[in-house]
């Protein structure tokens, strides 16, 4: 049998590919990453993450100027440039963008450009950008091909037209109104981004609250916040149809048993994601799937030992960090799958999985929801303080929301929540005290400085402890 060309071969240039390709090379593996997207730098960077943070810092400053009031101070929104907003997320993300690609062009392995199809468990051949074709062989693979934007079908949809988030995030127009199919985290984002510049938002949910895999209490303190903004928020519905009538467009649905409909503009579809795994071929390589889902185990190997999968083409959880982590453990797996480095396969660990969402006031968690830690933890603790009674937030005229803290039977902090002003930051304090397995008497005992809105965490965890265990002996 000849010599392969290559130690391990990753097919998708961005994030988890990249870490995987870094890990595997600085381990010796010789190494090829395959990137046939027409743009170098993957989803986060392209048209996920970052775009939209970036599009959302705008509506958060026209929020502000909204509210300058509040604060004593003159000042009036006139609206919103859609050109200028595009154009400061394209030269941003353009240089994100060019900073990966320059990655993958001096990264100790060989990027190459083109489309993959495994032909055997040992090779893949690549329809080069270039033109014309090449085949690899390698001992181990990574699949890494990210995810793309999931239509339904929906009748009338097509036919009227509607954006994605890919759309929303290139668009240089501000719809007057948009109505948003779907309650998640992009459909959320998306109707903070259109309330904070000044249009008339609607979002349907089908199921009965919004970002489902939360806890109903933090579902809905974030609902009643973008309600308080103008955002109408429908759940536990189901779409019928659409129309369109020149240059209204409306969507109909069921909610509460009833015939319902919103008008709007232009219709949003947030309706999730789904693997990017067309071309790929996987039935030649024996890669085990569901519903073109990869399916991967905890050492993230997806059916032969010697092909591993990372990130949103294998979930569970569609966020960029943990595809990383995937990527890394793919890569150290793989070195030691070829003999190149001792020691037990290691495994994804999702104790620290961490959730955020950039609405306005944001969401964000930790760990084991309240609703999963009540199946499994009998003795569970949990507290909770709101940011209305916090100083600091009041301070700042964000007074939504709420910080949670979940422990078990012995006060160790097993989970936590937080809806309310810069969450997505203050989610990280409980993350840290997971990773060392601290208590609620740990974490109350911490020295946090006065006034700030971190030491709002201070509070449920001297209600978990107890006061009387709060002061260090």
């Amino acid at each position: 049998m000849p010599e392969p060309d290559f130690d391990f071969v990753v097919i998708g240039g961005g994030s988890a590919g990249y870490a995987g390709a870094a890990i595997a090379s600085r381990l010796g593996l010789k190494t090829a990453v395959i990137e046939g997207g027409r743009d170098v730098g993957g989803l986060c960077i392209l048209r996920g993450c970052m775009p939209s943070k970036t599009l959302l810092e705008s509506a958060h400053r026209a929020e502000a100027i909204r509210r300058a009031g509040d604060f004593g101070l003159r000042a009036e929104y006139l609206g919103a440039d859609g050109a200028a907003i595009r154009a400061r997320k394209r030269k941003l993300i353009g240089e994100f963008a060019e900073h990966r690609r320059h990655q993958l062009e001096t990264g100790k392995f060989e990027f190459i450009r083109g489309e993959a199809a495994f032909s055997d468990p040992h090779a893949v051949d690549v329809r080069l950008c270039e033109g014309g074709s090449r085949r690899l062989t390698a001992r181990a693979f990574l699949i890494a091909t990210g995810s793309r934007v999931k239509c339904h079908d929906i009748p009338g949809l097509r036919e009227a037209g509607f954006w994605t988030s890919d759309d929303v995030l290139d668009s240089d127009q501000i719809p007057a109104s948009v109505v948003i199919l779907g309650g998640g985290a992009i459909g959320l984002e998306t109707a903070s981004f259109y309330a904070g510049l000044g249009s008339r938002v609607s979002v349907i949910q089908r199921s009965g609250q919004v970002l489902k895999e939360t806890d109903d209490d933090v579902a809905a303190a974030v609902t009643e916040a973008l309600e308080h903004r103008g955002v109408e928020i429908f759940r536990g519905t189901a779409l019928t149809r659409v129309e369109h009538d020149g240059k209204t467009k409306r969507v109909h649905f069921t909610h509460s048993g009833a015939p319902r409909f919103v008008e709007a503009e232009e219709i949003i579809c947030a309706l999730g994601r789904e693997p990017a795994t067309d071309g790929l071929e996987l039935s030649r390589a024996g890669v085990a799937n569901e519903s073109g889902a990869i399916v991967a185990d905890a050492h993230q190997r997806c059916g032969p030992e010697h092909i591993f999968a990372a990130g949103d083409v294998c979930g569970p959880f569609e966020v960029v960090h943990i595809a990383i982590q995937q990527a890394e453990v793919a890569a150290r797996n793989a070195a030691r799958t070829l003999g190149r480095l001792a020691g037990p396969l290691d495994e994804t660990d999702y104790r620290l999985a961490l959730f955020a969402v950039f609405t306005h006031p944001q969401v964000a968690a930790v760990g084991l929801t309240e609703r999963e830690a009540r199946k499994i933890e009998p003795n569970l603790r949990v507290a909770k303080y709101a940011f209305a009674d916090h100083g600091k937030a009041m301070v700042r005229g964000g007074t939504y929301g709420f910080v949670k803290l979940v422990a078990d039977d012995a006060c160790r902090i097993i989970g936590a929540a937080c809806v309310g002003p810069e969450a997505a930051e203050l989610i990280h304090e409980i993350a840290v005290a997971m990773h060392f397995r601290a208590t609620s008497h740990d974490l109350a005992r911490v020295p946090h400085y006065h006034p700030t809105l971190s030491e709002i965490w201070t509070y449920p965890a001297e209600e978990l402890c107890g006061v009387e265990n709060v002061i260090p002996p």
